[in-house]
């Protein structure tokens, strides 16, 4: 079993930062894949951003390229999702997500990770 836990959320004008990070409990975090989704109200869960187990390829959704950036710090067992110019459109829970099947490739769809954190709220005000 693998826990993830999310922090870093919160209230933030537009165009300002926030760091997100997510602990992971288990000895095998440097081998999953892992994901940043976030659900907006009324909205399906949708893919953010994602990071291989080596931290060498990681993938973007479009909405969010060249504005947020995920990292993972294997020795520490976290991941982090590092968010700049935010807009307003960016105000979701934030979840971040372990993909426990040592895949070697990055996924986008929710159903493939097998172990989610709890959330985290951003709000971000116009």
């Amino acid at each position: 079993q693998v826990q993830l836990v999310e922090s870093g959320g919160g209230l933030v004008q537009a165009g300002g930062s926030l760091r997100l990070s997510c602990a992971a409990s288990g000895r095998t975090f440097s081998s999953y894949v892992m994901g940043w989704f976030r659900q907006a109200p009324g909205k399906e869960r949708e893919f953010v951003a994602g990071i291989s187990w080596s931290g060498i390829n990681t993938y973007y959704a479009d909405s969010v390229k060249g504005r947020l950036s995920i990292s993972r710090d294997n020795a520490k067992n976290t991941v982090y999702l590092q968010m700049n110019s935010l807009k307003s459109e960016d105000t979701a829970v934030y979840y971040c997500a372990a993909d426990g099947r040592r895949r070697t490739t990055v996924s986008i769809i929710p159903r493939t990770y097998d172990y989610w954190g709890q959330g985290t709220q951003v709000t971000v005000s116009s």
